[in-house]
């Protein structure tokens, strides 16, 4: 393999890394209309999948999305150094690495994302709610809020979509 690693290949690792940890790509979806349905009129769950899409299409993304697992199923295994180990496996709300990880996706599309995301990291619906269920065994300390910022970043490029903005990434 090529010293950089090639992009489909980066892609499509993190899109199965994310159905083997639970998280379905229309799970991710009814985020983003959970986001966006009150703002776009005829909102269809297919442009939010498409969005979500579009933003899994990013490398920095890709990134995120395979660091954050990696962390979490080392922490699942027990394969972190203390005191890393216990932060991550408990998900210790001074932790904020993980959340630092969500920003890096988040950022994408602008600063809109921040808002959707601190909104939707507050109110944890649908699979957001069950990836933040401790009584699993499963360590979702960044995949939670991985997800969490690849919906609200959806969901920006879908505001901005919505105001015409040429800028977007197609």
């Amino acid at each position: 393999m090529d010293e950089v690693t090639k992009h489909d290949e980066l892609e499509i690792k993190a899109r199965t890394w994310l159905k083997e940890r639970g998280v379905l790509l229309k799970d991710i979806a009814e985020l983003v209309f959970y986001l966006q349905s009150k703002y776009i009129e005829d909102l269809k769950m297919d442009n939010c999948l498409y969005n979500v899409n579009r933003v899994l299409a990013k490398r920095e993304v890709q990134h995120a999305i395979l660091t954050g697992i990696q962390l979490d199923v080392l922490a699942e295994r027990k394969q972190l150094e203390q005191p890393l180990q216990k932060i991550v496996e408990r998900d210790e709300s001074l932790y904020g690495i993980d959340e630092v990880v969500a920003f890096s996706i988040v950022n994408v599309y602008g600063s809109i994302g921040f808002t959707n995301y601190g909104f939707i990291d507050k109110q944890k619906p649908g699979i957001l709610k069950k990836l933040n269920d401790k009584s699993t065994g499963e360590v979702h300390t960044f995949l939670d809020d991985i997800v969490g910022a690849i919906a609200a970043a959806a969901s920006s490029r879908l505001a901005h979509a919505a105001t015409n903005d040429t800028n977007l990434d197609d």
